[in-house]
């Protein structure tokens, strides 16, 4: 009798946990300053897509640039259109009183798996942690929604505040929340990071690292010790690649970005690369 053939194992998905689409207008893209004029332009589906690929990615989650339900419409309608597109984090107003009302409307697209306010431009840097804000935020759990956590440093103490009243909510930290690697200062993120890191509910995106060095002359030594922090703490069940495309463009190809996480990663058991390159985001956004 012929000999059957093994039968392979099932390989696991590689997920870019943190993208963005636009059609790019100057007056609501307006954060795009002179120096970030490489993105001045479209990015949409058919851009990404070969990157993807080229990348050994099979798919990414999709994530808010505007502040509006529009943008939400927009980023799935194009996650309708693009199987690639694993996932969505959209906007909603947080603090509006018919919250509760919205979200369930929401709830009818499956590729929502989430919501994200830009935190790092409010003026009251503990904007987070307002009642209605917060309870905005408790309503997400209603109807299992995460939260993504788009902060720069000097709020960490805040949000540590905030995943400590609301424990059951799954959370995750954008781009290590964004400590000064241009300036090489480490330590007071550190140790905020380390006490954000204790709360299980916490994730971390190892994403939009390029962007807070120098644009011009970073390399792996710069990023490496920041990666090392939340590995450290956050561990590598708790952790996600994200490229931030096509942001890190004003300072690196996607190919670059992906391969600084790579170098990083490489003497990591495969089951713990896995995790941080797909499974994680999967268990994280339910994908």
């Amino acid at each position: 009798m012929p000999q059957s053939k093994p039968v392979a194992a099932e390989s696991l998905l590689k997920i870019d946990a943190h993208q963005h689409f636009w059609n790019y207008e100057p007056v609501k893209h307006g954060w795009i300053s002179d120096d970030m004029s490489a993105i001045r332009k479209d990015f949409l589906p058919k851009d990404l897509l070969p990157v993807l690929r080229r990348n050994d990615f099979d798919g990414c989650v999709l994530v808010q640039v505007d502040q509006t339900e529009n943008e939400t419409s927009f980023l799935l309608e194009l996650a309708k259109q693009n199987d690639f597109v694993k996932g969505v984090v959209g906007w909603i107003d947080l603090e509006s009183e018919t919250i509760e009302t919205r979200l369930a409307y929401y709830k009818q697209f499956e590729k929502l798996k989430g919501f994200r306010h830009i935190l790092q431009g409010e003026k009251d840097r503990a904007h987070m942690l307002k009642p209605q804000f917060i309870n905005g935020i408790r309503a997400l759990k209603q109807f299992e929604f995460t939260y993504d956590i788009l902060i720069f440093p000097d709020q960490l103490k805040y949000t540590k505040a905030l995943v400590e009243l609301l424990p059951a909510q799954q959370f995750v930290i954008d781009h290590l929340a964004k400590p000064y690697i241009k300036a090489k200062k480490i330590n007071e993120w550190k140790e905020d990071i380390q006490q954000l890191a204790q709360y299980e509910n916490v994730y971390c995106k190892i994403s939009g690292m390029v962007t807070e060095a120098d644009w011009q002359g970073w390399g792996e030594k710069d990023i490496f010790p920041y990666i090392d922090v939340v590995v450290d703490t956050f561990g590598t069940d708790r952790i996600m690649y994200g490229s931030d495309w096509p942001v890190c463009l004003v300072a690196a190809a996607y190919s670059e970005v992906v391969n600084v996480a790579r170098a990083y990663f490489s003497s990591f058991t495969q089951n713990e690369q896995d995790n941080i390159f797909g499974q994680n985001a999967i268990n994280f956004y339910n994908l």
